[in-house]
């Protein structure tokens, strides 16, 4: 059996139904939380939806949407990806703009938190559902990577916070691929 081309593998990533999104949505479904799938809003499909608390929830993958801890910057057809990135983080701020604006709470949790820490997620969500005074956490995302020192596998990573565009930090740091680890279950 030949190994998949990158673009084959590429092609086959979900946008929708992720494994993250399905195990996010088991903790809600056992804590009590009923919600709906993609269910349509002023601006976009979230998600997951709870209507009546007008609260979206986007569970962002940390690829796709620049997390700042594991995020790895791709070594082929590097301003494709570049502009990317940049593309789906300018869509993720005007899409949480544009509800806020319109009095929703949107709650955006990282693929990594759903296993890392599901309980912390859950809490968030619970939080945004319930709690009057939730107020979101800061989001930074990775805008772009430069390669400042390849002999000793440097990068800068260019961030800005997702619901201020102002507000912008740059790091330098060791160029990393480790991938979150998912957490056994409990017995």
């Amino acid at each position: 059996m030949m190994a998949l081309t990158r673009s084959q593998q590429m092609s086959r990533i979900r946008g929708r139904h992720t494994g993250p999104e399905r195990t996010l949505r088991s903790l809600l479904w056992a804590a009590g939380l009923r919600y709906r799938l993609h269910a349509r809003t002023p601006a976009g499909r979230p998600d997951i939806v709870f209507s009546g608390a007008k609260v979206a929830v986007f569970v962002d993958g940390c690829f796709w949407h620049g997390c700042p801890n594991h995020y790895v910057r791709p070594r082929s057809s590097t301003e494709f990806w570049a502009a990317k990135l940049a593309e789906n983080v300018h869509r993720d701020a005007e899409q949480t703009r544009r509800l806020e604006e319109l009095g929703w709470r949107v709650c955006r949790v990282w693929e990594h938190e759903v296993f890392e820490h599901p309980d912390r997620a859950l809490d968030r969500i619970r939080s945004a559902v319930f709690n009057p005074r939730w107020r979101p956490s800061r989001s930074w995302r990775v805008l772009k990577v430069v390669e400042v020192d390849p002999s000793a596998d440097r990068e800068r990573r260019y961030m800005r916070d997702l619901r201020n565009g102002t507000r912008r930090r740059n790091v330098t740091r060791r160029r990393s691929t480790r991938k979150w680890r998912v957490k056994a279950p409990m017995k």
